[in-house]
């Protein structure tokens, strides 16, 4: 009703021939969008289109006034837009071309839209006058274009711009067209705009064709170098910020659809190229990249990254094969897990394979000419590349045979390349240690046996997996061995130097004693092992459980987080379905072992009911509560139950019978260890209750008792490990006579109090009246220095030392929030 009223006055200004007041009151409509209707918005303007030239050119310059002071907002920017191209398009001179420009603009920051809001007619009428439109316009009606509910007009639109052939915004897409406006620009240009028609998920023999053949002209090698300096800049910030105005993600930290298309048709690209390893590791980071999590979205852009998985799957040899097997063990994310699998498994049978042996010989040695060490020659410098560890380290030895701590001038001046390639594969090897430490760590339940030979060819000698191997405790041919002063050795230190058949060792079913005296054989050859395996927890059936005869509750009743448990749970071969706060159903995590022929089940549901305090703004649930875990035979009808909680059934189809969990006394001894073994990895790295800023309970202090209950309550079985592990490493530290081990706690002696750590959480409690004191670990800190450790990845044991050392010396901390709470 408003909006006709004001369609009224509009009449009478116009009848009166008074332009300013005629211009106030569609500006006023355009702004204020008043009971707004498109039908009553439509006749005001076709209203205003009707007025005489002279009374359209008064209100004109009326507009141009009143315009700078009254700019539209998000929602009535196109009407204002809309409001000017009807009021001035046609006029000499076009007297409202500035304003309609500055409009326009003004969209080139935005975030794009799915409905019709005029845009596209705007611009069409500015293309149709000889104008152009800006870059960031163009950037924009792509966007909107590419919006599942795009209107035609919009679509349309997009079509006819071909200027610039990438969106500007992002940094590897204006390197590209700064690239392509140096030489040959309508080669690169034409190959660019190939390239951004990549929108099917495979491309077709046509797309290859026609992409070598705008590679031609520019050289194969001059595509592929170009390609690789732009794709380490995908996902960098955006060269200007956009507007998001709509509910969801934050479109800077989304990679732009139009581009997004370009980057795959790139890889595709790539893949028709001649191979070099470069090529291989720019994809596998373009990979890794284009599933980083946003908030609101999940993985950025899981397309291009299986488009990156596609095109590695194209290109022959070690590098790329090298790159799936790395990618296979990092990645979690479900579609592009399903590709790498089928991508090794065609590689695996076309060379006659099986899917692990393949993943065995994909291993590159980048370099390494020896078990985790080369030298290279560089003019008078050597170049020393070593493993320590689970990490690669360059070293410099100049022509008198002294180390030097940084890279020569000469190695640099004269060396460039090589220097660059020797950067770049200290962190493949990093990338690849890392990889092959946690497929290494999930062979316990994998039941493979070697071949001597083979083994030693795949696993002890091999440049990079031997500084892994080596490192580990084998059995040969029944015999438990490791690797020690240049041999494989028994426990008594003999060597082994034959054998017929070997096996990764594994505690369960070794005697107590056995056990004991291989970690004091690792601790007397100072061998630190990549991941427990010595010291690998074993979890034996307790009477609680054989009372409960189908289930375990050892894990039930704690508050998890629910994405770190979820990344935590694919990265050890657990299938789980993130609960959002909806009316849906899910299955529990699940833990397939083929080999056994059993499935585990981990039952979880969604903890909390308020949105926004207990869910994540699309709707997940930040924190779960667990409960049982359980055993099926693989084959068995999946479970499912409410997201927000709720009894799990089983769901029957096509007539199938209901499963009865197995009975736990019948799970083999490994698997109910390792699988318990992860069950406890989950609760201790994703539990709130290892949180140091939780003292308050969280939303509402509701989970006050369940923090103090696991920050301080009875150690796990992870926890007893690292207790068993502190009573011998105590003794050694610089700090031995300040400390000493009492039940649960690590106790420190300070100046100023003394402290209790608790060796499950890392939870600090002080003197008097055992007072909580916080101290939050520095992500990615240093590990303190705490001598020999027999085995990496404790990161819990790396806080425990770190905060015992500091408070040992307590009057030397400067940092303002402990200060504040340890002088109080």
């Amino acid at each position: 009703m408003r909006m006709v009223l004001r369609l009224d006055r509009l009449q009478d200004h116009a009848a009166a021939g008074d332009a300013a007041a005629l211009a106030r009151e569609a500006l006023d409509a355009a702004l204020t969008r008043e009971g707004h209707s498109a039908d009553v918005w439509n006749r005001i303007v076709a209203f205003v289109e009707t007025l005489d030239t002279t009374l359209r050119a008064r209100t004109a310059q009326e507009l141009r006034r009143l315009h700078p002071e009254r700019r539209a907002g998000e929602r009535a920017r196109p009407q204002a837009l809309r409001l000017l191209t009807a009021v001035g398009a046609d006029l000499p001179g076009d007297p409202l071309a500035a304003e309609r420009t500055a409009e326009l603009e003004r969209f080139g920051l935005e975030d794009a839209v799915s409905y019709g809001n005029g845009v596209a007619a705007v611009a069409e009428a500015e293309l149709a006058a000889g104008r152009t439109l800006s870059a960031p316009v163009v950037a924009y009606v792509r966007r909107c274009a590419l919006e599942t509910y795009s209107d035609r007009e919009m679509t349309a639109l997009a079509r006819k711009l071909t200027d610039p052939v990438l969106n500007v915004g992002e940094q590897w897409a204006e390197r590209a067209l700064a690239h392509a406006a140096a030489d040959d620009a309508a080669a690169w240009r034409a190959l660019l705009a190939h390239a951004a028609t990549a929108t099917s998920a495979k491309p077709t023999a046509t797309w290859d064709r026609a992409a070598l053949a705008l590679v031609e002209p520019l050289g194969a090698e001059a595509v592929r170098t170009a390609v690789l300096d732009w794709l380490p800049l995908v996902g960098r910030p955006r060269t200007f910020e956009l507007a998001t105005f709509r509910y969801g993600p934050d479109a800077n930290l989304c990679f732009d659809p139009f581009n997004a298309n370009a980057l795959r048709g790139l890889t595709w690209i790539l893949a028709l190229l001649p191979a070099r390893p470069d090529t291989a590791r720019a994809l596998g980071a373009l990979v890794e990249t284009a599933l980083k999590k946003v908030p609101g979205l999940g993985p950025v852009n899981p397309k291009v990254a299986n488009a990156g998985v596609n095109a590695l799957a194209r290109i022959d040899g070690e590098a790329a094969l090298a790159e799936l097997a790395r990618l296979a063990t990092r990645l979690t994310y479900k579609a592009t897990v399903k590709l790498l699998e089928a991508a090794l498994d065609a590689r695996a049978s076309a060379m006659g394979l099986t899917r692990e042996e393949i993943e065995e010989l994909a291993v590159p040695a980048y370099g390494l000419t020896e078990v985790g060490r080369a030298e290279f020659r560089l003019g008078d410098t050597t170049a020393r590349l070593e493993v320590r560890g689970t990490k690669a380290v360059l070293g410099w030895v100049a022509a008198t045979g002294k180390s030097v701590k940084s890279v020569p001038a000469a190695v640099r001046r004269d060396h460039a390349d090589e220097l660059k390639e020797l950067k770049a594969a200290v962190k493949d090897i990093d990338k690849m240690l890392s990889a092959q430490a946690e497929r290494l760590d999930r062979q316990f339940l994998a039941r493979r046996t070697w071949s001597y030979a083979a083994w030693r060819e795949r696993y002890l000698d091999h440049p990079l997996v031997g500084a892994l191997a080596r490192r580990l405790l084998w059995t040969v041919d029944g015999t438990a061995a490791g690797f020690a002063d240049g041999e494989l050795r028994t426990l008594t230190d003999d060597p082994v130097t034959t054998g017929t058949e070997v096996t990764l060792w594994h505690p369960v079913g070794r005697d107590p004693a056995e056990v004991v005296a291989w970690r004091d054989w690792l601790e007397r050859h100072a061998v630190t092992q990549p991941f427990k395996q010595a010291h690998r927890e074993v979890y034996l059936l307790t009477d609680a459980e054989r009372t409960t005869g189908t289930y375990s509750n050892r894990f039930a009743a704690h508050i998890v987080r629910q994405h770190q448990f979820h990344s935590l749970a694919a990265v050890r071969g657990w299938r789980n379905k993130l609960r959002l706060s909806v009316d849906d159903e899910a299955p529990p995590a699940t833990r397939e072992l083929p080999q056994w022929g059993l499935r585990a089940e981990y039952w979880i549901e969604g903890e909390g009911q308020e949105y926004g305090v207990d869910t994540t703004e699309s709707g997940s649930y930040l924190r779960l509560r667990t409960d049982q875990v359980r055993f099926y035979p693989i084959d068995a009808p999946e479970n499912a139950a409410h997201c927000c909680g709720g009894e799990y059934r089983m769901w029957l189809r096509d007539g199938q019978e209901p499963v009865e969990p197995l009975p736990l006394g019948e799970i083999p001894e490994l698997v109910l260890s390792e699988v318990l073994r992860d069950v406890d990895l989950f609760v201790g790295v994703a539990s709130v209750g290892n949180d140091p800023t939780w003292q308050d309970g969280g939303p509402g202090g509701r989970f006050r008792e369940y923090w103090t209950s696991y920050g301080f309550g009875e150690l796990n079985q992870s926890a007893e490990t690292r207790r068993a592990l502190l009573e011998r490493l105590v003794p050694r530290l610089a700090i031995a006579d300040r400390c000493h081990l009492e039940g649960r706690f690590l106790h420190v002696k300070g100046e100023l109090h003394t402290y209790k750590i608790h060796l499950g959480s890392g939870n600090i409690l002080m003197t008097p009246n055992d007072q909580y004191l916080c101290i939050v670990p520095k992500s990615g800190g240093g590990a303190a220095d705490t001598g020999y450790l027999p085995f990496e990845g404790d990161r819990v044991l790396a806080v425990v030392l770190s905060k015992a050392l500091m408070l040992a010396a307590d009057t030397k901390i400067t940092d303002p929030t402990i200060l504040s709470q340890i002088r109080r």
